[in-house]
């Protein structure tokens, strides 16, 4: 069992400062009074904002200033670069899509990985 991810559900980066809401853009289902997330909700910048700082090596403003800093991690605005889905997704469909579920993660290409602090409601669902 999981729960549905909303509009406005907490997101946290492994490699981020701060939680984030989700936006969910378009005409959706709702769940309690939330427009429902798929998995193809991930888009940077729109679906995803930045997570305050990253301190992640392989970002490479992180790199650069961490190098300037004579090795002392320095981190560096976030910009998140998230290259595929939501995995694994829920059996229920949302817009002919598997819904984002609280169990679902995605992966920024500078190695954080994004997962679902809060789902943004409390509806239950079945299966995975």
């Amino acid at each position: 069992m999981g729960k549905f991810v909303t509009n406005g559900a907490l997101l946290q980066c492994s490699m981020g400062a701060a939680p984030v809401p989700l936006t969910v853009v378009g005409m959706r289902p709702m769940c309690g009074n939330m427009p429902m997330a798929n998995i193809m909700d991930f888009a940077p910048m729109v679906n995803i904002k930045p997570f305050g700082v990253c301190r992640s090596m392989a970002n490479p403003t992180v790199a650069a200033a961490t190098a300037a800093a004579m090795g002392v991690l320095t981190p560096m605005p976030c910009i998140p670069v998230i290259v595929s889905p939501w995995s694994p997704g829920g059996q229920a469909k949302v817009c002919m899509l598997p819904a984002l579920m609280d169990n679902c993660k995605c992966m920024c290409a500078y190695g954080g990985n994004i997962s679902v602090n809060f789902p943004g409601n409390v509806a239950m669902a079945t299966g995975k």
